[in-house]
């Protein structure tokens, strides 16, 4: 036998016994089975039993022993599901879009619509965050765990109000009636009020003296926007104060006592127009 006839003759006996042990597997050719295409695409089993069973990823074919067998384009298909995964799509919407993935155009198509929607979440999830930080400030200021109150300051916040702040240190009945009054201009009178604060502090480091023209000037304004927060509802003036002594930090208790010499003075000095309800 010449050497070209027994090269040819060992090659047909190793194809002959690689038939063999495909057959004695029960795994036709071309073809590999889960744990086989698990550890090419290095995943676990149970990844792709899990995409099988959501029918994302069903077997080319089964062996006559019931073995769920794939295919090198079940290979690709598995390497889309992950690479879409990775792109944040859920395995609902990858077996959505992933028939429909068959040119540059609709795949384009398909990622535009992903951009937009993961934007969104992002969005989403950047208004939760601030929420949440400013929920966790607001519960360190205050002196008990009142869960009533932590869910209306929650639903506050998601809707951006601006009266969160009312619901920490005033009662539900209070915020209520604040909410219905004055939900439409609340954010500019707080923010109003924020500035006279900051105001109020550099006054008093100042050394401005309370009944002082300068310290009258900022006693009006500050009555103004009160009175515009309180409208007739003059019994939440009494809360008012309770809470500028009960809740007040450090900077507020440094600049309290300025501002109430400048309110008594100024009120004392103008009792017959705040009486007539003129100021």
């Amino acid at each position: 036998m010449s050497y070209t006839e027994h090269k040819k003759s060992v090659m047909q006996m190793r194809g002959a016994k690689t038939k063999m042990d495909e057959k004695s597997n029960g795994i036709p050719h071309g073809y590999m089975t889960v744990g086989q295409l698990a550890k090419k695409m290095d995943v676990t089993v149970r990844t792709i039993q899990y995409y099988d069973k959501r029918g994302i990823l069903p077997p080319s074919s089964v062996s006559e022993g019931g073995r769920r067998l794939y295919t090198d384009k079940d290979f690709v298909k598995l390497h889309q599901i992950q690479s879409l995964k990775y792109l944040g799509f859920s395995l609902e919407q990858i077996k959505q879009v992933l028939p429909t993935m068959s040119n540059p155009e609709e795949v384009s198509s398909i990622l535009v619509k992903q951009i937009k929607q993961l934007r969104d979440k992002i969005s989403s999830l950047t208004d939760s965050l601030e929420a949440l930080e400013a929920f966790a400030q607001e519960v360190t200021t205050m002196e008990k765990v009142d869960w009533a109150a932590y869910a209306d300051i929650i639903m506050l916040l998601q809707s951006n109000s601006e009266l969160y702040w009312t619901r920490k240190h005033f009662s539900e009945k209070v915020t209520t009636q604040v909410a219905n009054l004055y939900e439409a201009e609340i954010g500019e009178l707080v923010q109003e009020q924020n500035l006279l604060l900051e105001e109020a502090e550099q006054l008093h480091l100042a050394g401005v003296a309370p009944d002082s023209t300068q310290g009258q000037r900022f006693a009006q304004r500050f009555w103004q926007v009160v009175m515009q927060i309180v409208g007739d509802n003059t019994h939440l003036l009494n809360e008012f104060a309770d809470i500028a002594t009960k809740y007040g930090d450090k900077k507020w208790k440094a600049k309290q006592s300025f501002i109430e010499k400048a309110l008594d003075f100024y009120l004392s000095n103008n009792q017959e127009q705040v009486e007539r309800g003129e100021i």
